[in-house]
C-alpha cells in the first residue's frame, strides 16, 4: 500500500507525474475545484468580514469520498497543484475537505513536468501559501459581489438574464469604444505618386517624397494636376481609370530624365523577440495560425501536462503556460546554446536576458519554453496532432531565436530629381538582409492589417551621383485613410495586458464569456464586434457604475490582489474598501435613479395604436406592444424577416428527403431556424441549415467521392465529436464504419474559405 498520496488537479497531469515517482507514491486527480460558492445565492456574509460559505457540489461528492478514503489509507499527503493563486486555493480547499492542516501539509510546486523537476520538488516541499489563497479568495468574492449584485440591476432596468462582471464588462467596453471609433471615422483623401525608373535592364519604383526639401502631401486631384503641369507642357495623354477599390488612378507614359542626387547605405540591427509569455503566445498563435485564445490555452495545457513519447515514456513538453515572466533558466540557456551551435554556427548564438516592461508581471515562473530544446519539432511529428505540432514548433523556434545574434539589414536610400524640377525628391528605399542570424529561424507576425509590406531580397544597382535615369511612366493613386481595425482575440489580449486588466490565467475565460453571453460576436470569423445589447449594457454601466468600468480602477484592483498575495494588505480590508466606497453606493444610486431602458420601434401598434417596443425572450428579440398584457400583438423585426426570406429562397420547394411528395420548408425554432418537411410535424424529417464551412466541406467530399465507403458501398455522412468532424455511416455507431477526413481536404477547405472571405471583403470595399 502506498504511504504517500500526491493530489494534482487534472488526470493528464497525474498520468505523467506518476511515472516519475517511486512505488510508495500514489497520484490522484481532484478534477480541479472540489468546493466552491453555491450557485443560486450570494453565499457571502458581507457584515461578518465577507466570509464565504463554501460547499461541495453534487458532481464532486463521489470524488471527495474517494479522496477521503485514500487519505486515511496513506500516511502523508502532498498537494501538487499548479503554482498560481487559483491552484494554490484548490490545494487549500483540499486540505480543509480532507481535514488536514494546511500549515503542515506538504506542498510541492514545479514549472515543468519532467523527472528532474518532480524529484527536485519532492526534495524541497513547502506548505500552503495562505497569502496566495487570500488573494484568490479576494478575487473570487469580489467577482461574486459584482455578478450577484450588479446583474439583477440589469435584469430590472434592461432585461432578464443579462450579466455584469468586473473584467468582462470592461473588456466589452473596449470593444464598444473601438466600434464607435470606427463608426465616427471620416476618411481623408490622399494621393501616392510613384514613377517607374529604368536603369539598363533594371526597373524599380520611386515615390515622390519632398518638394523644396519639405515633405509634401497631396490632398486632391487638383493638387496632383498642378504638379503635373510642372513636368508636362501637354496633359492630353493623361489617362484616368479606377482600381479595384474604386479609387481614381492617373497615369502617363513619357521618357523624362531623372538624376541621382543622393545615395545612402547603412546597416541596421534587428534584435530577436523575447520568449513567450501567456499573452504573447496567445497573440502570435492567433496571428500565425488563426487559433482562438481558448484553443491556444487548451493545446498548451496538453503539451504542459505531458504526452506519451517513445518506449512508453511520458513527458511534459513545455513549461507552465500561465506566466507573464520573460526569464529563462540557466539550464535552458545552456541547452539553447548547444542546439544553436550544433544546427547553425557559433556566430548565431548570443546569450540574452529579458526583463518584462509590465508593471504587473509576476517573475516567479519562467517564460514558456520547451522542457527539452534538443527535442525538435521534427522528432515529434508522429506524437503530436497538427495543432499541437504547430504550437510546439512556434514555442521551440521562439525560444531558440531569443538566444540568437542580432540580424543585420542593409538599408539603401536613393534620392532622384527630374531634370525639369530639381526641387523634387523621389525616394527609393530598399532593405536587404546581410546577416540573417535569428531571422533565419523566426520572424514575428504583425497585428496591423493596414501595414504595407515592403519587398526585399534583391539589391539595387550601383548608380553614380548625378547619373541620368529614364522614367517610363508615372502614376498617381488616390487613397483614403482607413478606419482603425476591430479587435481580434489576439489584439484584445494585448490591450487588456497593456491596461493591466486581468492576468494571464483570465484572458481566455474572459473572451469566451463575452462571446458565449452574446455581448460580442465574431465578424468574418476573426474580428470582434459588439452586439446591439452590448451598447445598451455598456452605456448603462458607464453611467451608474463608473468606478467598476474605469480602466485605471480595474487595474488598481488587480495590483491590490498582488498586495494581498505579498501580505501588504488583508483581503478583508481590500474588499471592505471596494464595497463601501464604491459598489454599495453605485448600487443604491442605480436602484433609486436609473429608469428602465425601453427600445422603441417608432411605430404604432396595428391592433390598439399604442407604441411598439422591442422585447426579449428566451427565443430572442421580438416586437411587442407597450400596452401588454392588455394588447398581445407581437411581430418579427425586419432584419429577421429579411434573413428568413433569404433562407426560404435558398432551401424551399426542394424535395423532402423523407418522401418525394413533400417539399422542404424553413421553420423558426426556439434558438434558430431549421429545415423541415412541408407536412411537419406529421412527417418527422428535420434538417440543419449549414454555414459556409459545412457547405464547402460537403461539396469537397462529393467532388472527391468520399461520401461512399469503397469497401462496403455504405453511404457516409459528416459526424461531429467534441474535438473534430469525421465521416461515418448514417447509422453509426450501430454500423461501425468511421474514418478521418484526409488532411488535403482540410487544406483545400481553408483555401476556399480564404478565397470566399477575400471576395466578400473586396465586394464590401467596392
Amino acid at each position: 500500500m502506498a504511504k504517500n498520496l500526491v493530489i494534482v488537479e487534472s488526470p493528464a497531469k497525474w498520468k505523467t507525474i506518476e511515472k516519475f515517482l517511486w512505488p510508495d507514491y500514489k497520484v490522484v486527480a481532484s478534477m480541479w475545484h472540489i468546493r466552491d460558492l453555491p450557485v443560486k445565492t450570494l453565499w457571502i456574509d458581507i457584515e461578518n468580514g465577507f466570509a464565504p460559505d463554501y460547499g461541495i457540489t453534487d458532481e464532486k461528492k463521489k470524488t471527495v469520498d474517494g479522496l477521503k478514503k485514500l487519505a486515511k489509507e496513506c500516511g502523508e499527503i502532498w498537494i501538487a497543484t499548479d503554482e498560481d493563486r487559483e491552484w494554490e486555493a484548490i490545494g487549500w480547499h483540499l486540505c480543509h475537505t480532507l481535514n488536514v492542516n494546511p500549515a503542515t501539509t506538504k506542498r510541492i510546486v514545479f514549472h515543468e513536468i519532467t523527472k528532474k523537476a518532480i524529484t527536485h520538488a519532492i526534495e524541497h516541499p513547502r506548505t500552503i501559501d495562505l497569502n496566495l489563497v487570500d488573494a484568490q479568495q479576494a478575487r473570487r468574492i469580489l467577482d461574486r459581489l459584482v455578478w450577484y449584485k450588479v446583474s439583477p440591476v440589469l435584469w430590472k432596468k434592461i432585461r432578464k438574464w443579462l450579466s455584469a462582471g468586473r473584467v468582462q464588462s470592461v473588456a466589452v467596453k473596449l470593444i464598444v469604444e473601438k466600434e464607435r471609433e470606427i463608426l465616427a471615422f471620416k476618411p481623408e483623401e490622399s494621393w501616392k505618386i510613384s514613377v517607374e525608373l529604368s536603369y539598363g535592364n533594371f526597373k524599380f519604383i520611386s515615390v515622390l517624397s519632398k518638394i523644396s526639401w519639405k515633405v509634401k502631401t497631396f490632398k486632391s486631384k487638383e493638387e496632383v494636376e498642378k504638379l503635373l503641369s510642372v513636368l508636362y507642357d501637354d496633359l492630353n495623354s493623361l489617362k484616368e481609370s479606377k482600381n479595384k477599390k474604386d479609387n481614381l488612378e492617373l497615369s502617363i507614359f513619357w521618357d523624362i530624365e531623372f538624376v541621382l542626387v543622393d545615395s545612402i547605405k547603412k546597416d541596421s540591427k534587428r534584435s530577436p523577440w523575447a520568449p513567450f509569455t501567456t499573452s504573447t503566445l496567445q497573440q502570435e498563435a492567433s496571428r500565425k495560425f488563426g487559433f482562438w485564445v481558448k484553443q491556444t490555452m487548451m493545446i498548451a495545457q496538453k503539451l504542459y501536462e505531458g504526452m506519451e513519447l517513445w518506449n512508453n515514456e511520458r513527458q511534459g513538453l513545455i513549461t507552465y503556460m500561465r506566466t507573464d515572466s520573460l526569464n529563462l533558466s540557466e539550464q535552458a540557456k545552456i541547452q539553447a546554446k548547444e542546439v544553436i551551435e550544433k544546427d547553425f554556427w557559433k556566430t548565431y548564438h548570443k546569450d540574452r536576458d529579458y526583463k518584462t516592461k509590465s508593471a504587473w508581471a509576476q517573475e516567479a515562473h519562467e517564460a514558456i519554453r520547451p522542457t527539452d530544446l534538443s527535442r525538435t519539432p521534427e522528432s515529434l511529428v508522429s506524437i503530436l496532432d497538427a495543432t499541437q505540432l504547430k504550437l510546439y514548433t512556434l514555442i521551440w523556434k521562439r525560444t531558440l531565436a531569443s538566444q540568437m545574434s542580432d540580424a543585420v539589414v542593409e538599408v539603401t536610400t536613393f534620392s532622384f530629381s527630374p531634370t525639369k524640377a530639381q526641387n523634387q525628391l523621389w525616394i527609393t528605399k530598399w532593405e536587404v538582409i546581410k546577416f540573417d542570424w535569428f531571422m533565419k529561424l523566426y520572424i514575428e507576425s504583425t497585428d496591423d492589417e493596414n501595414e504595407d509590406l515592403e519587398e526585399d531580397g534583391w539589391v539595387l544597382p550601383d548608380i553614380e551621383l548625378w547619373e541620368k535615369i529614364i522614367w517610363k511612366w508615372i502614376k498617381w493613386t488616390q487613397n483614403f485613410s482607413r478606419p482603425p481595425s476591430r479587435y481580434t482575440e489576439a489584439s484584445l489580449v494585448k490591450k487588456l495586458e497593456s491596461e493591466g486588466i486581468g492576468r494571464p490565467s483570465t484572458y481566455a475565460p474572459t473572451i469566451s464569456t463575452i462571446i458565449d453571453r452574446w455581448y460580442i460576436e465574431k465578424v468574418n470569423k476573426k474580428h470582434l464586434a459588439p452586439t446591439e445589447v452590448a451598447y445598451t449594457v455598456n452605456d448603462f454601466l458607464q453611467e451608474y457604475f463608473k468606478d467598476m468600468m474605469d480602466y485605471k480602477f480595474t487595474s488598481k484592483v488587480e495590483s491590490e490582489f498582488d498586495d494581498i498575495a505579498t501580505w501588504k494588505e488583508t483581503y478583508v480590508s481590500m474588499l471592505d474598501r471596494f464595497w463601501n466606497s464604491s459598489l454599495k453606493k453605485d448600487l443604491e444610486h442605480a436602484g433609486d435613479n436609473a429608469e428602465k431602458v425601453i427600445e422603441k420601434v417608432w411605430k404604432a401598434c396595428p391592433k390598439c395604436s399604442s407604441e411598439l417596443i422591442y422585447r426579449h425572450s428566451k427565443n430572442g428579440k421580438f416586437i411587442g406592444c407597450s400596452a401588454y398584457p392588455e394588447c398581445d400583438f407581437i411581430d418579427q423585426p425586419e432584419w429577421e424577416k429579411d434573413a428568413l426570406a433569404d433562407l426560404r429562397k435558398k432551401y424551399e420547394w426542394k424535395p423532402c428527403p423523407d418522401g418525394i411528395e413533400w417539399t422542404i420548408v424553413v421553420k423558426t425554432g426556439r434558438f434558430w431556424p431549421f429545415l423541415a418537411s412541408s407536412e411537419y410535424p406529421k412527417v418527422k424529417w428535420i434538417g440543419k441549415i449549414k454555414d459556409d464551412k459545412e457547405e464547402i466541406l460537403e461539396n469537397l467530399l462529393k467532388e472527391k467521392w468520399l461520401l461512399v465507403d469503397n469497401e462496403t458501398g455504405e453511404e457516409l455522412v459528416l459526424k461531429n465529436s467534441k474535438r473534430w468532424q469525421f465521416l461515418a455511416a448514417k447509422n453509426y455507431p450501430a454500423v461501425k464504419i468511421a474514418k478521418n477526413i484526409p488532411k488535403d481536404i482540410w487544406d483545400e477547405l481553408n483555401k476556399r474559405l480564404e478565397e470566399k472571405n477575400a471576395l466578400e471583403e473586396e465586394k464590401k470595399e467596392v
